[in-house]
């Protein structure tokens, strides 16, 4: 599956149940092998404007991929994933390109105007394709006050990943 194919998909999903309130969806790459994925490293995304969500975002994915049996990788080890979250506290705050800068051309374009105030993006990258393999989505998840979202991070992280596709695939 294209990684344009996977962006136009997930909007669609956004957009069929943002009108519920809280939501998460997830869509993935079928094609992916996902049971040879071992290893992760993080790469670039849409940061929290509060460190402190930002941290606890990320300890929340680690637990998610430790729990799917994968590990971060060693800082001198080449990880199989790439592994990029994304906040959006206010619609004009998610910009991002998809994949890091140094990748040329890989990853997939992400329309700001889609994502509104109070998402949570959780992008996942085959790092030999550079090709996004599985998104999650959770809108009405994020909010400028820290508080609220340390309660939420964890539950809305949980929901998310159960739609990560099993390592017998």
């Amino acid at each position: 599956m294209k990684a344009g194919t996977l962006g136009a998909l997930t909007l669609a999903t956004f957009v069929a149940t943002s009108a519920y309130g809280e939501s998460v969806t997830a869509i993935s790459d079928s094609a992916a092998p996902f049971a040879s994925y071992k290893t992760y490293a993080w790469t670039a995304g849409t940061t929290s404007p509060n460190a402190l969500t930002e941290r606890r975002i990320h300890a929340a994915v680690e637990a998610q991929m430790s729990g799917k049996v994968i590990r971060l990788a060693a800082p001198d080890e080449a990880p199989d994933l790439f592994v990029s979250t994304h906040v959006v506290t206010r619609e004009k705050d998610f910009a991002a390109s998809g994949f890091a800068s140094w990748a040329p051309g890989a990853g997939t374009t992400i329309d700001p105007k889609a994502y509104g105030q109070g998402t949570l993006v959780v992008d996942v990258y085959d790092a030999h394709t550079k090709q996004i393999v599985w998104r999650g989505v959770a809108t009405g998840s994020a909010s400028d006050k820290p508080s609220k979202n340390a309660e939420q991070v964890d539950g809305v992280l949980a929901r998310m990943f159960k739609r990560y596709p099993s390592m017998s695939n």
